[in-house]
């Protein structure tokens, strides 16, 4: 009896999971296997972190559980770390590799989806390694807002001038969609909290938006990011276009235009790069380190092998410009990873592969609560119906019935009643609290 084919799917972002979805949902009974190889045993909604560091909703709702949404496929929680298409092994390590000491576990395939994503693009900048902060997970964003409202706590409770004016200072590395719109929600949401401290007044933070080009937001076109741009300055953002971090050491942020803010928070969201997975195979990169596939996303001259997403460079064939890619964002990601799945289920039948072709139907951000900008269809939206358009589009985009109910819920709630303004920074370290009960730990901060 011939066994059935092997799909491997190596990661469970945007393209994993909807290439599974497709897959699971395609495949007859018998005709494939689908495995899945995820890090986290969920995907994480992206677009909607912003708004989870802020409270607006709950981070158990902007990620989508893969064991749920995909039945018929085998999850594996694990990372691979290298990929042997010659040999068709995935060499994977998993919590019970690592628990029984052994090497990594090898995994071996008849068909390779690609998909492990993209990690913080990162630069040999003095300090940064020991003391920035990614936004880029479901984790980061609910560290982050613990964080923050830590700072207020810090504040209020010190007569040491530099202490306060350092916890007060927030510094955003980064002018795209994670970093404005995780300052302009965070913003919101701390100048909300100042309101239950006795000594701390919105005027007293400092919120800092550094950019090394000349404009932010550039997804949404030039006069939206402009506009962007005054709507923050007018929140008394500091705005530093066409500037740079120097270094982050000693909780001092040095900036290229010589200015020097004393801060306890650096947030660093200054692009991505291809997952050092990537690096870790036999199969065909660019200069820039991305997969190098075909409009079909198949690897360039590569059989048997698939990618899409952040980590591969996607021919953008309805562009204008010859040599265009796609850009690396979630609206192509999802439909990428549904033709690569109707691609893979197609050569398993002896068809041929489509290509891929989808035009962006725009962009749209939110300058926190009832701001935003958005630019859909050719057509310019400006504050209040562009961040209705922003919540209505990521709502629509986010996957399964349950999770668009649970997020329009929180939404509901947080309309009705007041904002959740306690940080759980233990959630961090939670078995603190146990080791000082039997003498082992150390007595918690003040």
């Amino acid at each position: 009896m011939t066994q059935p084919a092997r799909i491997l799917v190596v990661g469970g972002g945007y393209v994993g999971m909807y290439a599974a979805l497709r897959l699971q949902r395609r495949l007859r009974r018998g005709e494939a296997e689908v495995v899945v190889i995820s890090p986290d045993p969920y995907m994480t909604y992206q677009p909607f972190l912003p708004e989870a560091a802020a409270g607006s909703v709950a981070p158990a709702h902007v990620i989508v559980p893969l064991r749920r949404v995909l039945p018929r496929c085998q999850v594996v929680v694990g990372q691979a770390r290298r990929i042997d298409h010659a040999r068709r092994v995935a060499y994977v390590s998993t919590h019970a590799t690592r628990s029984e000491g052994g090497g990594d576990a090898e995994l071996r395939y008849d068909e390779l989806v690609l998909a492990p994503g993209s990690v913080s693009r990162t630069l040999p900048i003095p300090g940064l390694a020991e003391s920035g902060i990614g936004f880029k997970t479901v984790e980061e964003a609910v560290g982050l807002r613990n964080h923050v409202l830590a700072q207020l706590d810090i504040a209020s409770s010190t007569r040491d001038v530099e202490v306060r004016d350092a916890a007060l200072t927030f510094v955003f590395v980064g002018g795209g969609f994670a970093g404005v719109e995780a300052l302009a929600e965070l913003e919101d949401m701390a100048r909300y909290a100042t309101r239950y401290y006795h000594n701390v007044l919105p005027e007293d933070m400092r919120w800092v938006l550094v950019e090394a080009s000349d404009r932010i937001l550039p997804e949404v076109g030039a006069e939206l990011g402009r506009y962007a741009v005054r709507e923050l300055r007018g929140r008394n953002v500091d705005v530093r276009l066409e500037t740079r971090l120097a270094s982050c050491e000693k909780r001092v942020a040095v900036l290229s235009d010589g200015a020097r803010l004393p801060t306890r928070t650096v947030v660093w969201t200054a692009g991505v790069r291809p997952h050092p997975l990537v690096a870790a195979t036999d199969l065909p990169r660019d200069p820039h380190g991305r997969l190098r596939v075909t409009a079909a996303l198949r690897l360039d001259g590569t059989e048997h092998a698939w990618a899409a997403g952040d980590a591969a460079a996607v021919p953008d064939l309805t562009a204008e410009k010859p040599g265009a890619e796609c850009a690396p964002n979630a609206q192509h990601a999802v439909r990428q990873g549904r033709l690569l799945a109707d691609n893979v289920v197609a050569t398993l039948r002896g068809g041929e592969p489509r290509e891929y072709r989808h035009a962006l139907i725009g962009s749209v951000a939110s300058l926190g609560l009832h701001q935003g900008v958005a630019h859909l269809y050719g057509r310019q939206v400006k504050g209040y119906p562009a961040w209705l358009m922003h919540r209505l589009y990521h709502l629509s985009r986010l996957p399964t019935a349950n999770r668009k109910a649970r997020v329009l819920s929180d939404w509901t709630l947080a309309a009705l009643f007041k904002r959740e303004i306690a940080a759980l920074g233990s959630l961090e370290n939670p078995r603190a609290e146990f080791e000082l009960a039997v003498g082992t730990g150390r007595q918690p901060d003040q």
